[in-house]
């Protein structure tokens, strides 16, 4: 088993933590070959999931009551998908912290340097716009994914204009 492999597999596994109803993502951040920290896709720490959600979220609940939505078989179903917004819209009802963003700062919680780090995800898609920015300011150089399709425009722009590399694991 290569690194990119044991490194795939560890993602897989961190990600089965994320309390995210739409995504399970896992990031790992490390230096040569050795882990720094992980992370994976959930709301912050001690804040209620989506499950739990449904049932204390007066915003929530007042806007499906609205819609005349009935959630009650509904909970294990993500919120912006029971609301019928198309992907990457409606982020008001999402409260999930991305994985990578989780990783750097679980990184900084613990006072390991992020500098020079290499991050692993197990996703398709490079990270979003705010991610990706805060993987380059806290000097990450490399980021690996299962395949590298960018997440929009200004994350187009970010990898033409910043010197991380990106690559695709090798399994």
């Amino acid at each position: 088993m290569n690194w990119d492999e044991y490194f795939l597999n560890l993602c897989n596994e961190i990600s089965k933590k994320s309390h995210c109803l739409s995504r399970q993502i896992g990031a790992i951040l490390t230096i040569d070959n050795i882990i720094v920290s992980t992370g994976y896709n959930s709301p912050p720490r001690k804040v209620p999931n989506c499950t739990e959600r449904y049932d204390i979220d007066k915003n929530l609940i007042k806007e499906l009551e609205e819609l005349n939505i009935d959630y009650s078989e509904q909970k294990n179903i993500c919120p912006r998908k029971v609301l019928n917004f198309p992907s990457g819209t409606g982020l008001e009802y999402c409260p999930a912290i991305h994985a990578e963003k989780n990783c750097l700062l679980a990184a900084s919680r613990k006072g390991s340097s992020t500098l020079d780090t290499t991050i692993y995800l197990n996703t398709t898609i490079t990270p979003c716009s705010q991610c990706f920015g805060a993987i380059i300011n806290a000097g990450v150089k490399e980021i690996v994914l299962i395949k590298n399709i960018p997440y929009d425009k200004t994350v187009e722009y970010l990898i033409e204009n910043s010197t991380i590399k990106i690559r695709e694991f090798e399994v």
